[in-house]
């Protein structure tokens, strides 16, 4: 039973986070979707608080049984890194489970950045969501990388690790930078509108209730 891994930020989560969630569970027949908030993610600048974030997740992913919070990198001390994670969970559920990390495309073409990037596949899949219209822009090693390990979805419960697949990706206009944008602005009903369509009702409220992003 293959089983998805999303990490970020989410500073905070949002709806285009939810979706290539269920994208990536549906399209890939993956038994679960684990979201995995970023520690000190070492490629950007300050974030909000780990526990605040981890539970803007937590009040996110509520209603999806499908869905769960993966602590380990904010547990783990000093920047996070994706190539340690993926080491921890291929350690904790064996060699036989395949294990699927989940990215959009802009990540992906710039994957070349991370620590380790071309020992990932020695752990798990990559699920490369990109939409309908779009085309992958990575550079000359990653198109290499890239063609060396692609494969068809279905092949993620073949093998445990090892092949990077493409997932379609619904259309979400949101981002966390904007999610932030509007929160440090004066209420207004059209501010209040486009909140309530890109972040989900239980983490405005926690945004509320803890005032963040003022």
């Amino acid at each position: 039973m293959a089983i998805g891994l999303l990490g970020g930020s989410f500073d905070p989560i949002h709806a285009g986070h939810l979706q290539l969630a269920r994208d990536a569970l549906e399209q890939l027949a993956l038994a679960r979707v684990r979201f995995i908030p970023a520690g000190q993610p070492w490629q950007k600048g300050k974030v909000t608080e780990a526990s605040h974030r981890a539970k803007m997740v937590l009040a996110a992913i509520g209603d999806e049984p499908r869905f769960a919070l993966d602590m380990r990198e904010i547990e783990r001390a000093g920047p996070t890194y994706t190539i340690d994670t993926l080491r921890e969970l291929r350690a904790s559920v064996g060699e036989a489970v395949p294990l699927v990390l989940i990215m959009g495309s802009d990540q992906f073409e710039r994957l070349d950045t991370w620590r380790d990037w071309q020992r990932l596949l020695e752990h798990a899949h990559l699920a490369v969501a990109r939409r309908a219209d779009a085309l992958l822009a990575p550079s000359y090693l990653l198109q290499e990388y890239y063609n060396a390990h692609w494969a068809r979805p279905h092949v993620v419960h073949e093998a445990a690790h090892g092949r990077i697949v493409e997932i379609e990706m619904t259309p979400v206009d949101a981002s966390a930078t904007e999610i932030r944008e509007l929160l440090a602005r004066p209420p207004s009903p059209a501010r209040d509108s486009r909140l309530a369509e890109i972040v989900p009702a239980p983490v405005l409220d926690y945004i509320r209730a803890h005032h963040l992003y003022r």
